[in-house]
């Protein structure tokens, strides 16, 4: 069985990282959002309330009181074009690297 400090969920559309469920707030969440926010260039956003009860972010903060983030990446029409790959590769490779280590 796996012990996850913190989960990382990737969706497009926004450029926002989403980083709580509801009431939930796991300690050092908003803390290492912030962080994420530094190394992408990406907006630290609450879940809209439409948004919520749908993710694996959500049943993962609700379950085990740890961090978890929904990275929207990109931005346009879906689905986005190939075109923003590297764009959206260079942006979300510091999340990759703070994930890893948070």
């Amino acid at each position: 069985m796996h012990n996850f400090r913190l989960v990382i969920a990737f969706h497009t559309q926004g450029q926002e990282i989403y980083w709580q469920f509801q009431d939930f707030n796991p300690p050092m969440s908003f803390e290492i959002g912030q962080k994420l926010e530094a190394a992408s260039g990406y907006k630290l956003a609450e879940t809209p309330y439409n948004s919520s009860f749908a993710g694996y972010k959500d049943w993962f903060i609700q379950n085990y009181n740890r961090p978890g983030y929904t990275i929207e990446a990109g931005l346009g029409e879906n689905p986005l074009p190939i075109s923003q790959f590297d764009e959206i590769y260079q942006d979300n490779l510091g999340i990759l690297i703070l994930g890893a280590v948070s």
